[in-house]
């Protein structure tokens, strides 16, 4: 896929992203739904959860792209959502013939208000438990680190958050602590990472509209799109579930040796729970549904927890007017979405490769 211009995928907020999106599928003559949630955004728009289901349903193999799971990183999700509908406009012939389900903005709330939770500060990647499972809970680390995590004061310049990291780094080790942060908590309300209290409006939807957009299908490949973890503009498909021995051999010969990572969290990953893969997985009803988070790198960790600490804090205690809240708005999502050229070409080429891989796998299986 050829890129003329990179940047120019990106949207610069939610409701541009969001009519740039419907646009170009509607382009292609795909099936669009909006599915809203009970909240509005900065500009008392209306705040949807978008779908694209491209023509037919007769295949039984489907291709699954995601965006915008942790509102914030919408912006790369979608930029690469809209970069694919565009390009297959402009080349018809490229177009895939398999089925296409693209859901644009799974957390609108936090895409629209620059958050990376929902209108209920629920983390949707620990949001989807299995049946059976309770949303209690947290690591038993968690509450040790409340008051460095979660201080209930707006923001401070001063804050010397990244000593304190460093300090907590030191005493715990990185892999100890990042599962002790990041594991997902469900006792914290206000707090990061925290998985809800029940089922998201999007865990509710998907489970009323997966198993119908996705009927027939016997064979699915799922790309949802993420930032924040890893080398700068680099990429690892992370799974939250244990893969079986035929999707390993898929993940190898479609993406490369050393493409991915699974439940471990000596590496860029950490374990989870609630989240969306093994969710999709073992709820779609799919036969062989390959699920990937396709995590692009941006900043190193203790800047990204830094700048998401200090946005919770300036969602929870501070004042929309506040210096200290823009700022820590604008951090995030630079935090997220670096506004680099270089990031966002490269990030967006492999990106478009992923897709391109993905759809060649499927493909060669069909014809094998």
């Amino acid at each position: 896929m050829v890129l003329v211009n990179a940047t120019a995928e990106f949207s610069p907020d939610y409701s541009t992203a969001r009519h740039r999106f419907r646009e170009a599928a509607g382009r292609l003559g795909w099936k669009l739904e909006a599915h809203p949630i009970d909240a509005t955004g900065p500009n008392a728009e209306q705040l949807t959860i978008d779908v694209a289901l491209s023509p037919g349903n007769g295949s039984e193999q489907a291709l699954v792209v995601s965006s915008g799971v942790h509102g914030v990183e919408g912006f790369f999700g979608s930029a690469i959502q809209l970069g694919l509908l565009e390009q297959w406009s402009i080349q018809p012939g490229s177009l895939p013939v398999i089925r296409c389900l693209f859901l644009h903005g799974l957390d609108p709330f936090g895409f629209a208000w620059l958050r990376r939770f929902d209108e209920k500060n629920v983390d949707l990647n620990r949001n989807f438990l299995l049946e059976g499972e309770k949303y209690a809970g947290s690591p038993a680390e968690y509450a040790g680190l409340d008051s460095l995590l979660n201080p209930k004061r707006p923001p401070s310049t001063w804050e010397p958050f990244a000593l304190k990291a460093l300090f907590a780094i030191a005493r715990h080790g990185m892999p100890a602590l990042k599962q002790a942060v990041a594991a997902g908590q469900y006792e914290f309300s206000k707090g990061l990472f925290y998985g809800g209290p029940g089922p998201s409006r999007a865990n509710q939807l998907l489970g009323e509209k997966l198993g119908r957009w996705l009927e027939g299908c016997r064979d699915v490949v799922h790309l949802d799109f993420h930032t924040g973890l890893g080398p700068w503009a680099s990429c690892k498909l992370l799974l939250d579930y244990t893969p079986t021995d035929g999707q390993r051999a898929r993940l190898v010969n479609w993406f490369g040796p050393g493409s991915f990572e699974a439940n471990d969290s000596r590496g860029v990953a950490y374990r989870t729970r609630g989240g969306f893969g093994q969710w999709c997985v073992a709820r779609s009803g799919v036969q062989q549904y390959l699920f990937a988070c396709a995590e692009f790198g941006t900043y190193g960790p203790i800047h990204v927890v830094g700048s998401l600490r200090a946005e919770n804090q300036a969602h929870h205690w501070g004042k929309a007017e506040d210096r200290s809240t823009q700022q820590a708005k604008q951090r995030l999502s630079e935090s997220f979405c670096p506004g680099s050229p270089v990031w966002r070409q490269r990030a967006l080429k492999r990106g478009f490769e992923l897709v391109e891989q993905a759809l060649k796998g499927m493909m060669t299986q069909v014809s094998a």
